[in-house]
């Protein structure tokens, strides 16, 4: 059977777009590096902490598909233009091989590539479970010796206009025995700091759930910023994202989410896990700049 002309050009035309957007996902732009700025309004928040600008970035993967030495210097580039008040770097900064027997950068590169970041009050770094299948002391180690602030269920406190918040940097999500154990963490690590407010960093957003059913940091807990979702890392028209590391599915794939009157941002991260790919979901910096609510 003879298929009609037009059929044929369908055929072809479909293909080479196929084609085309599966270049484009590898290719290009996994390469980019896009800075998204937001103000985030936080319910409670110190007015003292009006206009605190936060500088979020995540799943860094060194050696994944576009990311090598420059691109990490590209990073640093652009945090530091943006004159942050605050860095946050919330974990999987290796990517390990399939059968997570080694790593496609060494990390001394990585901390060498990422070292130099100018941040008025520190950056301020936590783990992921790329990090901790390869080696969580090591890399706490090489990003501590660059002078970044690691945090491994500890609190570092920050204080602007006589007043203190306290950044809660928490182990990763696969560290952790039990939620149970983890609430009894959250409140041992959070008892002694008596005074201010509670930002949470973590690698994996559905710990947010967690904090918010078991009321683990009390009332004064306002914002949480995670990664690991990578933004899906794929986005497809009325599909939305099909694949994401999470138990919530898309609730929490990326962006700005209030629930129970508390906030979470989910960064889209920057490097690539299992799959060498991104469409519509670029590498990203996420610039948040908090706001306490207008009185009316």
């Amino acid at each position: 059977m003879v298929f009609p002309i037009k059929k044929i050009y369908i055929v072809l035309l479909t293909t080479a777009v196929a084609f085309a957007l599966l270049g484009y996902a590898y290719f290009i732009e996994p390469r980019r590096l896009v800075v998204n700025s937001s103000e985030v309004v936080v319910t409670g928040l110190e007015p003292a902490f009006d206009g605190l600008k936060i500088v979020a970035v995540s799943d860094i993967h060194g050696g994944s598909n576009g990311i090598d030495h420059e691109k990490l210097r590209e990073i640093v580039r652009q945090i530091n233009r943006q004159q942050p008040d605050v860095v946050v770097m919330l974990g999987d900064y290796v990517a390990n091989t399939s059968d997570r027997k080694s790593i496609l950068m060494p990390v001394s590169e990585i901390a060498d590539g990422l070292a130099g970041i100018d941040s008025k009050f520190g950056v301020f770094v936590v783990l992921g479970n790329h990090d901790g299948w390869h080696s969580d002391q090591t890399i706490a180690s090489s990003l501590s010796n660059i002078g970044y602030t690691v945090l491994q269920n500890e609190i570092a406190v920050i204080e602007r206009g006589g007043r203190k918040l306290n950044i809660v940097g928490l182990k990763d999500h696969l560290r952790l025995d039990s939620w149970y154990t983890f609430d009894a963490m959250v409140r041992g690590v959070s008892q002694p700091y008596a005074n201010g407010d509670f930002i949470v960093l973590e690698h994996s957003p559905d710990v947010f759930h967690v904090l918010n059913y078991h009321k683990s940091l009390g009332d004064r807990f306002r914002f949480m910023i995670a990664g690991h979702s990578h933004g899906g890392q794929v986005w497809l028209p009325i599909v939305g994202s099909p694949l994401v590391p999470s138990s919530f599915g898309q609730k929490y794939v990326s962006g700005h989410i209030k629930e129970d009157g508390r906030h979470l941002f989910v960064t889209t991260g920057i490097g690539t896990s299992i799959m060498p790919f991104r469409f519509l979901v670029p590498p990203e910096i996420a610039v948040l700049t908090l706001r306490a609510p207008r009185k009316p």
